[in-house]
């Protein structure tokens, strides 16, 4: 699925977020090698992080909750060492900064000249971060991206004022948080650091990150910025969903980590063979698709179910809360729908492939 991001024509348009998954020269170049349209290194900042043990567990399948700060290399690793080494392999590198206008100060000049893709400005403070975009414009020519945070209480208005600022693409959105696990043999959290908490990644924000990349879309449709849609993306479904909330480029981090670099090929195929199917040259002929659709109109409700495919497991009746589900002979039979007990709620239709809304 090759593509042109911020002017260059790359491999696809899937994009590895900053994390552990990019943390040198070597991973961003395995990524790179596996299809990863970009990646954007860990955070760059004047100090490496001191990171607490245990700063980074599974949650839950496919997702992952961490208290890690940026990156643990100092700045000048990164500008003599790796940035020189991923550009010089053909990698387009993305160089995340944070998290004041001081650490771009000290690195935005020499990211432009080492032949990086873009930056991407990381805080999470308005008051910290415009001045960092302003330094940044003044300092290079660079795309400018802004990593938001899905906290922020306006969305739209917080991206607007980056993209006054100089910004000229968005990020969205990093980890959420905070959260906290707790071991029930111990009664402790699960992550180090003085507080135990941390930010959650990976599958289960996956609806959250949805709802952000549309109300962006949707807020910002006068601007048509590019957007990188991060968080949640673990299968080639999500992807394809990420676009259609309206992401130009499809970010995924935390199944890089868990599943590792082979993991970005194979979701470049599957999506690719998705839009084959459907008809669709590239990703961006879905890109914001769902506002099509929006605002909803109500339709009449009317459940088809397949006997032939249906295997009697009654997961349907078990799960229906109204108990509007039967299945007769035992629950060997033909099922049948209570119409005076069903509320149209379409639980049902989400759980089994053998029922469909017509």
């Amino acid at each position: 699925m090759k593509c042109t991001m911020f002017g260059r024509e790359v491999a696809s348009p899937i994009v590895v977020g900053s994390g552990p998954a990019t943390f040198d020269a070597d991973a961003m170049i395995a990524l790179a090698h596996a299809g990863a349209g970009a990646v954007v290194t860990k955070t760059i900042n004047l100090h490496a992080a001191d990171n607490p043990t245990r700063h980074m567990v599974q949650a839950a399948p496919g997702t992952l909750m961490n208290c890690e700060k940026w990156s643990d290399l100092p700045m000048d690793r990164w500008l003599d060492q790796e940035l020189p080494r991923a550009v010089g392999a053909g990698v387009p590198v993305i160089a995340s900064v944070g998290h004041t206008w001081k650490d771009v100060a000290a690195c935005a000049q020499r990211i432009e000249e080492i032949g990086c893709l873009a930056i991407e400005l990381v805080s999470y403070d308005e008051k910290t971060v415009l001045p960092m975009v302003e330094k940044c414009r003044e300092l290079v020519d660079l795309p400018i991206i802004v990593k938001l945070s899905p906290n922020t209480s306006d969305l739209v208005a917080h991206a607007r004022r980056c993209l006054e600022a100089g910004a000229d693409a968005l990020t969205a959105c990093d980890s959420m948080g905070p959260a906290l696990l707790i071991d029930i043999e111990t009664g402790a959290p699960v992550l180090g650091g003085p507080d135990g908490r941390g930010w959650l990644s990976g599958a289960q924000i996956l609806p959250f990150t949805l709802e952000k990349v549309c109300t962006l879309r949707q807020g910002l449709a006068d601007l048509d910025v590019p957007i990188i849609g991060l968080g949640g993306v673990t299968t080639w479904q999500a992807a394809l969903q990420m676009a259609m909330a309206g992401a130009n480029y499809v970010g995924v981090c935390s199944a890089a980590i868990l599943k590792g670099p082979g993991f970005v090929g194979k979701l470049d195929k599957d999506v690719d063979a998705w839009l084959s199917s459907h008809g669709h040259a590239d990703l961006q002929e879905i890109v914001g698709e769902v506002g099509r659709h929006l605002p909803q109109q109500e339709s009449p409700y009317r459940m088809t179910w397949d006997d032939a495919t249906c295997t009697r497991c009654g997961r349907c009746v078990r799960s229906c809360p109204y108990g509007a589900r039967s299945i007769d002979d035992g629950g060997k039979g033909s099922m049948h729908v209570d119409a005076t007990k069903c509320r149209s709620c379409g639980l049902c239709v989400s759980l089994c492939r053998s029922l469909e809304l017509a």
